[in-house]
This record gives structure tokens, C-alpha cells and sequence, in this order.
């Protein structure tokens, strides 16, 4: 997504801790012939605990499966909110991430801002009444009068680290005030993290000050999780950003950060190891996904640099984990930095290189980078909604490609990185949001309120390309607005959603095989230009159909199959596949299949 508040940036990513909830769904041979989950089927049950009572049950199960949260100051609403996510089907959470930030301090050792004024997150931070950097400081020089520090480094969470946390306790704090916790790390300039905590011989030092809290939120999380039957994936720390390149990692401090990543992890690792809720990591630095390199050499591009000492670290503290990370799109013609698809498949496989798992590209609808449209309709004018980024022009004219041509060719690459040892998984983060807010939405800045059906929409130019379909952001854009878009999944999560249509043979017979979402007992209406009547089918009467999911498709589709006599199609035709219910809904965006 852009770089929408850094938080806003993934689709606006980073301001707070993340976290990816992951439910485990019943196994395949206790669904319903429909391949959907019934309310039985989900094995709700009801807990309570100080919050209220909460169900476990999964009741409008939707295509979207994962949403990125911003939790708040209440546990209770962020519980609420986890249940209601639960509720329409979501099986992921994303908490966005914070960032580690070097500062510069006054003669009293207080940490300063950006302006040059005290902060006051890290004031109240004191060791024997001076100010905790300033302590830090001391105890080195007395370490060895010739110690000293370099760079002082600020980072902040609402999580509560267990010992793990800190290696030279000789050196190293944890330093309670009031409803805070503070942690004073003390590291080696060079990153290196001795673990024979010597100071005693001169060095440089970076000191590391965390401003945590009394209550561990990410215990609480993996609680709820085991309620949820889901698995959580805590952030990485944030990279500092490159002040001459904002959207950039900056090199200068992939030490320390590897120092604090290592720390964090070797922590959850002696305290959750076992816990099947922690499922892996989020690599919360935003990045553009575009023509990128990654060889191991020094004109590697600097963000996947500090991507790979990060996730270095995670292979060594948490073997087996994976790293999800959620890079943006920019298709727009009208910028020089924008990345055809051919382009951004280099990108992912230089992204693939550096360790991750899971790649979920933002589409990039929802700032109107990309846009929504099939290879018949570049000559149509694009939506009213993009025209604010893009002006009044049609889909050719303003992007180089749709969504559905960068997933396939991502799709693409992810088999061919596969070929060189690097497996990853290929995601899509579909955002929930459009570029102006004709109806805003809390504090997320310009953007505003989306609809279900463009939703749809965006989940069926996906194509079968992606393995799971996630969405930025449950707070606020699922839950402003009347009805609010969470409201609209809850009595619309049944309609259909075809994202995929192929000529396909059952035994000696032509057709049209159609993979989505709640296919079942439908009616297919197949349509061409010069055509003089449509086609309309019911799937049911004389078709066929399958609740499992094809292999390397999202659990939760399904497929149909309609004959038709593909000779009666000229060649080289795009034909319009109309996917209707039994009570007249039809699928809020068609497929367009060109007849080869």
C-alpha cells in the first residue's frame, strides 16, 4: 500500500505491534457437502472471562479470511472485535508494527524528539534519580573509563518480555515506573551481541531503552487465540527508515536492530516455543514491490539487506516460523517509479530471497494504484472512485497492468524462485478502503469507506493465483459507516464469487470449469458479443460440483462445471460468465474468459 501514515503504509503499515492470528478450520471431511461451514459445523462454544461472554463460532464464513486490527486502550473492544472477526470467517490478525528509532539526547541524558523537545514517553525512565541513558553511560565508564556510547536507540511496545530479553544482567535493566517497564539493552557498535558480556576492555556501545508495559498483550493474544483455535505471529521490530530515502531501511543500524530482533526472539522462544498459537513472524517494514536486487553483494537493495539479516535471526531463534511480509503495487503510468508485472516479478523473487514465507501483496486498489478491470475492459473509463488519483482517463491509459496481471505474474515467479530452494507462499491483501473518504473512517487519515461488492470485486481479480486472501484493515474500514462494510459480509458472506474460469473436458464432453466461492446450486449465464442468446445453466440440473478446494487455492473455494460447445464460441472472443443464486443474487463482478 503507499506509505499511507506508515501504517497506512502496506496499506498504511506501522504504528503498533503486529500480531496474525490464524484459525485452524474443521478438518476437510467434517464440512458440509457445500463446502461451506454451518454454524454446527463450527463446534461453537462460549467462553467468559472478566471482558463478558464470547462465541467461537464462525457464522458468515467470507472469502476474505484475514484482516489487519489496530487494538485499544480497552481489552474488552479488541476482544469484541477479535470475536467479530471471527464471526464473518477470519482466521488472521495483523497488528501493525513499531519502529526501533535512534535519538539524539540532551547534556542530562533525556531522550529528545524530532523537534529537539524531551520526550516524554521516555522522561519518567530514571536509575538512581538520573535519567536511565545517562545511567547506562555510567556503568559503562566504569566498566572502562574508554567505553562509550555512539548511538542511543529508543523502541516501544505494549507487550511485557520475559528474562530472555536481557543477556549482561551486570549491565542490562529491567526498570519498572508506575504502569510502565523499561528495558536498558546494552550492545557492541558492531552488532555483534558478545555474549560474554565483558566490558571491562573498551569498545563502542549502543544502548537500546524500551518503553513496555506492565501486562503482556502478547500472552493475552495467544490466550485468545487457543479460545479461537487460531495462531498468532508477533512483529518484528521496524527498521529505521533512511532519512535521505524515507521508504528505505537504512543499513547504518542492521546491527543493532539484529540485536533487538535477536533479543525479542530468543525471548518468545524460551516462553512460547511450544505453543501451537505462535505461529511465525510479520516483517512489518513497508516496501514497494518492483524490479529489486538480491544476490548477497553490496549493490543489493538496502531495504531486502536489512530484510535478510532480520529474517536470518528468525531462522535461528524460531526455526520453522514463518515471515509474512506485505509489500505494495504502483501500476500508474503517470509516475516514474511505478513497476510493470513483468518487473514486479523480479521484485518478488529478490523478496522470496531474503527468507520470508508468506509474501501477501497489498492490490493497491484501495489508493488507486492498481486497478480493477479485465483485459476486454482497458478501453473502458476507470471508476469514479479512482478518478482522484488518476484523473478522468480509461483503464489502458492509466495502469499498465490490472490486479489480476500482477498475481499471475507473481504467481509465476513464486514457481520459478521455488525451482532455486526458496519456497514461499503467495497472498493477497486486498484493501478495504478507497483513495477519498466520502465517508471517513476514524483516524485513518484521507481514506474512506469501501462496499461489499467492490470487495468482491477485488477478491475475483485475484484469480486463482493466491492461496489465501487477506484484507488491510478491520479498525476502522470493516466497522464505520451504516451499514458498515462488517455489517454487509454478515447478511451478504453467501453470494457468489468466481475467480477463475478455464476450458476444461469431462469425459467426452466440453466445458466450462469455474472455481470461487459459494458455487453451489447456482445458475451460470455464459454470454459473447453477437451472440443471439445467453446461455443459462443450472449447475445443478446439468452440471457438477466439488466442495474441496483445487490444490493451492484458499480452503474456502469450490468448483462447478458446465458443459458448453466451445466451437459455437468464435475464436479469440471474450465470453461474460454470470454466476446467480437460487434466490436471485448474482456475483458482483463476472468473469471474463477468452475463448483459445
Amino acid at each position: 500500500m503507499r506509505l499511507l501514515t506508515v501504517l497506512l503504509g502496506v496499506a498504511i503499515i506501522a504504528a503498533v505491534a503486529a500480531v496474525v492470528i490464524v484459525l485452524r478450520e474443521a478438518p476437510l471431511g467434517e464440512r458440509s457437502a457445500a463446502g461451506t461451514p454451518t454454524p454446527s459445523e463450527t463446534r461453537a462454544s462460549l467462553f467468559t472471562d472478566p471482558c463478558g461472554t464470547f462465541d467461537t463460532g464462525v457464522r458468515a464464513p467470507y472469502a476474505v479470511t484475514g484482516y489487519w486490527l489496530v487494538p485499544t486502550s480497552n481489552e474488552c473492544t479488541w476482544r469484541k472485535q477479535l470475536e467479530a472477526i471471527h464471526r464473518v470467517g477470519g482466521d488472521t490478525v495483523i497488528r501493525l508494527g513499531t519502529g526501533l528509532q535512534a535519538r539524539a539526547v540532551d547534556d542530562e541524558g533525556r531522550v529528545l524528539t524530532g523537534d529537539r523537545e524531551i520526550d516524554k514517553r521516555y522522561e519518567p525512565c530514571e536509575e538512581d534519580g538520573v535519567p536511565c541513558l545517562q545511567a547506562a553511560e555510567r556503568d559503562l565508564k566504569k566498566a572502562n573509563p574508554n567505553n562509550r556510547v555512539t548511538w542511543n536507540y529508543v523502541y516501544r511496545t505494549d507487550e511485557r518480555f520475559g528474562p530472555g530479553l536481557l543477556r549482561c544482567p551486570s549491565m542490562e535493566r529491567v526498570i519498572p515506573v508506575g504502569d510502565r517497564v523499561y528495558y536498558r539493552l546494552v550492545a557492541p557498535e558492531d552488532g555483534s551481541d558478545d555474549p560474554s558480556c565483558d566490558f571491562s576492555k573498551p569498545r563502542n556501545y549502543h544502548v537500546i531503552l524500551i518503553q513496555a508495559a506492565q501486562e503482556d498483550s502478547l500472552t493475552r493474544l495467544l490466550d485468545l487465540a487457543d479460545r479461537f483455535r487460531m495462531r498468532v505471529f508477533p512483529a518484528l521490530p521496524l527498521a529505521p527508515r533512511d532519512p535521505a530515502q524515507p521508504t528505505r531501511a537504512n543499513p547504518t543500524h542492521i546491527g543493532t536492530l539484529t540485536t533487538l530482533t535477536r533479543r525479542i526472539l530468543q525471548d518468545y522462544g524460551e516462553r512460547f516455543r511450544d505453543r501451537d498459537s505462535l505461529g511465525g513472524v510479520y516483517q512489518p517494514f513497508e516496501l514497494q514491490l518492483r524490479e529489486m536486487k538480491f544476490e548477497g553483494g553490496k549493490d543489493d537493495h538496502p531495504t531486502l539487506k536489512v530484510y535478510a539479516e532480520q529474517h536470518w535471526i528468525v531462522e535461528q531463534e524460531l526455526p520453522g516460523k514463518p515471515i509474512l511480509v506485505s509489500p505494495y503495487l504502483d501500476a500508474r503510468k503517470s509516475v516514474g517509479f511505478a513497476a510493470t508485472p513483468a518487473q514486479v516479478a523480479r521484485g518478488f523473487k529478490a523478496l522470496a530471497r531474503t527468507g520470508v514465507g508468506i509474501i501477501a501483496p497489498q492490490d493497491s486498489r484501495g489508493t488507486g494504484k492498481v486497478g480493477l478491470f479485465w483485459p476486454d475492459e482497458r478501453d473502458e473509463p476507470v471508476d469514479a472512485r479512482l478518478r482522484p488519483v488518476v484523473g478522468d482517463l480509461t483503464y489502458g491509459e492509466a495502469y499498465h497492468g490490472s490486479t489480476r496481471d500482477y498475481y499471475r505474474a507473481m504467481a509465476q515467479a513464486r514457481q520459478e524462485v521455488a525451482e532455486e530452494g526458496h519456497e514461499v507462499e503467495l497472498w493477497a491483501n486486498v484493501e478495504a478502503f478507497e483513495p477519498s473518504a466520502d465517508v471517513p473512517c476514524g483516524n485513518r487519515g484521507n481514506r474512506g469507506a469501501t462496499d461489499k461488492a467492490r470487495l468482491d470485486t477485488a477478491v475475483t481479480l485475484t484469480g486463482r493465483y493466491v492461496s489465501k486472501v487477506i484484507s488491510y484493515m478491520w479498525s476502522d474500514f470493516f466497522t464505520c459507516g451504516s451499514p458498515s462494510l462488517a455489517d454487509q459480509i454478515t447478511v451478504d458472506w453467501n453470494r457468489p464469487i468466481p475467480v477463475d474460469g478455464v476450458r476444461k473436458t469431462r469425459g467426452i464432453q466440453e466445458g466450462l470449469e469455474i472455481r470461487g466461492y459459494n458455487l453451489n446450486s447456482t445458475r451460470v449465464t455464459i454470454s459473447w458479443e453477437g451472440q443471439p442468446v445467453p446461455k443459462m445453466l443450472d449447475v445443478a440440473a446439468v452440471g457438477w460440483y466439488d466442495p474441496l478446494p483445487p490444490p493451492g487455492m484458499p480452503e474456502r473455494t469450490e468448483t462447478v462445471w458446465v458443459p458448453l460447445n466451445w466451437s459455437e464460441v468464435p475464436p479469440d472472443t471474450w465470453i461474460r460468465v454470470e454466476i446467480t443464486t437460487a434466490d436471485g443474487r448474482s456475483a458482483a463482478e463476472p468473469l471474463h474468459v477468452k475463448a483459445t
